[in-house]
C-alpha cells in the first residue's frame, strides 16, 4: 500500500524486515524443539538466537540468483552463524512450514490492531447516539423526504453494525490464529508434531488440526471478506455524511482544519473530501474480496497460485482497514451536527412529512382508507408543485379535513416528538446505556 494511505504501526508488520524477522523466530523456536527432542546439541538454539542475523539486501541478492525467497533468507541467515549451528536451520522444514505460520502471526497482530479501531470507533458513535438519542431529523428512503426520527438513532444503527463486524473479526481472528510445521505435504514425513506444537504454542497460535503443504485458504479469505464488511461500513457510514453535507441538506459536516481549503477555483467549497476518499477505499477493499475465494483452489496438496495475490492482498487489506476507520473516527469525533437545519429540513413545504399522521388520523374519523389517501396525496402533489402554500394550509382549506378533525386535534398531527416516543425503548433493546435525561441537554433547535 502506498505510504499515503499507511498508519505506522500497520505498515511496520509488513516491512521485508519484519517479515524476515518472524520467519527467523519461526526458525529459532523449530530449533529450540528440535534440540529438546534430542536432534540437536545442548546450546544450538540458543547461539543461533544470539548471533543470527537478518541482512535484508543480501537475502534480495541471493533471491535474484535463487529465485527461491525463502531459500534465500536461509542461506543468508546460515552465513551470520557458526557452520556446524547452522545445519540446524530449517531442519526437517518445507518453506511453507516457516512463511505460513509466520502470516498466520503477522495476520494476528495486525487483526489485534484492527480492533483497537474498531473499539475506539464504536466509542465515538456511541456518543453521538446517546447525544442525539432525541435529535430529530428528517428520514428520508429512496433519498426523498420520509418522516422524522432521530439523528442519534442512525448512529446507533452504525453502532450496532460495527458490533457485529467485532464479532466476525474475533472469529476470523481465531480461526487465522494457527500455523503448521508438517513438512512437504503435510503429514510430518521428516518432523514429528511436537515440532509443531511447540513453535505455534510459543507464538501463541494452535497447531492446524490438517493442513497440506499449506495452511487452507478459506482461513484467510475469511478475513479479507471480514475486512471487506467492515470496510463496507464504513462506506455506508461516509456516504450518509456525504449527503446530510449537501449544501440542500446542510445537516451536517464532517471537520474543516483551519486553513483547509475545498476547491482551487472555488473558495467558498467546503467538499466532504474525507468521506469521499472512504468511499473510494472501500470500492479498492471490496475488490480484493473475489481474488481471496479464488485464493482457496490450490491444486492438490499445494500450488503458488495464491502466494503472488496475498504478498499484494493481505498488506493491502489490513493496511486500508486500519485507515479508514480511525479516518472515520477522526471525521466523527469533529463532526458538525446543525439539529436547527435538521427541524427546518422537517419543516420544509409545510409538514408534508406529516402526511401519514393525516391519513391515519382521517382513516380513524370514518373515512375510507383510499378516500383519505386520495385526498391527504392531492394535497401534497400539489404542494410539491406550488411551494407557495404550504401542505397544512392546503390540507385545512378542504372540507372534509375540517368536518373530521378540531384544529387542535390537527395541529397535533404535525409534532414531530410522537416519532420519537420509543426512541429510548429501542435503546435499551440494543444495550445502548446512558442517561435519556442527558441526552436532552442540547436543544434541537441550537447549533453545535
Amino acid at each position: 500500500m502506498i505510504r499515503r494511505y499507511t498508519r505506522e504501526v500497520m505498515g511496520r508488520l509488513w516491512t521485508d524486515e519484519e517479515r524476515y524477522r518472524r520467519w527467523l523466530e519461526v526458525e529459532l523456536l523449530a530449533v529450540e524443539a528440535w534440540e529438546r527432542e534430542g536432534r540437536f546439541p545442548p546450546g544450538t538454539a540458543s547461539r543461533l538466537r544470539e548471533r543470527a542475523r537478518v541482512d535484508v539486501a543480501r537475502i534480495a541478492a541471493l533471491e535474484a540468483e535463487f529465485r527461491h525467497d525463502v531459500i534465500a533468507f536461509v542461506t543468508a541467515v546460515a552465513e551470520t552463524v557458526d557452520p556446524d549451528d547452522a545445519r540446524a536451520l530449517h531442519f526437517g522444514l518445507t518453506s511453507t512450514d516457516v512463511v505460513d505460520t509466520a502470516l498466520s502471526w503477522t495476520l494476528v497482530d495486525a487483526l489485534d490492531l484492527i480492533a483497537q479501531d474498531l473499539a475506539e470507533l464504536r466509542a465515538v458513535l456511541r456518543d453521538l447516539a446517546l447525544r442525539h438519542r432525541h435529535t430529530p431529523v428528517m428520514g428520508r428512503t429512496h433519498g426523498m423526504h420520509a418522516e422524522p426520527t432521530s439523528f442519534g438513532l442512525k448512529m446507533a444503527l452504525f453502532w450496532l453494525e460495527f458490533g457485529r463486524h467485532e464479532e466476525r473479526l474475533r472469529a476470523a481472528r481465531q480461526r487465522i490464529a494457527v500455523g503448521k510445521l508438517s513438512g512437504a505435504v503435510g503429514h510430518y514425513a521428516n518432523l514429528p508434531p511436537a515440532i509443531e506444537a511447540y513453535v505455534t504454542r510459543r507464538l501463541g497460535l494452535e497447531p492446524a488440526p490438517l493442513s497440506t503443504q499449506v495452511l487452507q485458504r478459506d482461513r484467510h479469505a475469511e478475513v479479507v471478506l471480514t475486512l471487506a464488511l467492515i470496510g463496507s461500513t464504513v462506506d455506508k457510514v461516509a456516504t450518509e455524511i456525504r449527503h446530510l453535507q449537501r449544501t440542500e441538506v446542510g445537516e451536517v459536516e464532517e471537520p474543516f482544519a483551519a486553513g483547509q481549503r475545498g476547491s482551487s477555483a472555488m473558495p467558498h467549497k467546503r467538499n466532504p473530501v474525507a468521506s469521499e476518499q472512504l468511499s473510494g477505499l472501500a470500492r479498492v477493499l471490496r475488490g480484493m474480496a473475489v481474488p481471496a475465494l479464488e485464493d482457496m483452489v490450490l491444486w492438490h496438496e499445494r500450488d503458488i497460485s495464491h502466494s503472488s495475490v496475498e504478498r499484494i492482498m493481505l498488506p493491502d487489506a489490513t493496511i486500508l482497514v486500519d485507515y479508514m476507520l480511525a479516518g472515520l473516527t477522526r471525521i466523527l469525533k469533529g463532526l458538525v451536527v446543525r439539529p436547527d437545519r435538521m427541524r427546518a429540513n422537517i419543516d420544509r413545504a409545510g409538514g408534508i412529512a406529516f402526511s401519514q399522521n393525516v391519513l391515519l388520523a382521517l382513516v380513524d374519523r370514518g373515512l375510507s382508507r383510499d378516500a383519505a389517501y386520495r385526498l391527504v396525496q392531492a394535497a401534497a402533489m400539489e404542494t410539491l408543485a406550488d411551494p407557495s402554500r404550504s401542505f397544512r394550509e392546503r390540507l385545512w382549506e378542504n372540507e372534509t379535513v375540517r368536518g373530521l378533525l378540531d384544529p387542535d386535534a390537527f395541529e397535533r398531527l404535525f409534532a414531530w416528538e410522537p416519532y420519537l416516543r420509543y426512541v429510548d425503548t429501542i435503546y435499551e433493546r440494543i444495550g445502548l446505556g446512558g442517561d435519556p435525561a442527558a441526552s436532552r441537554g442540547a436543544s434541537p433547535h441550537g447549533k453545535e
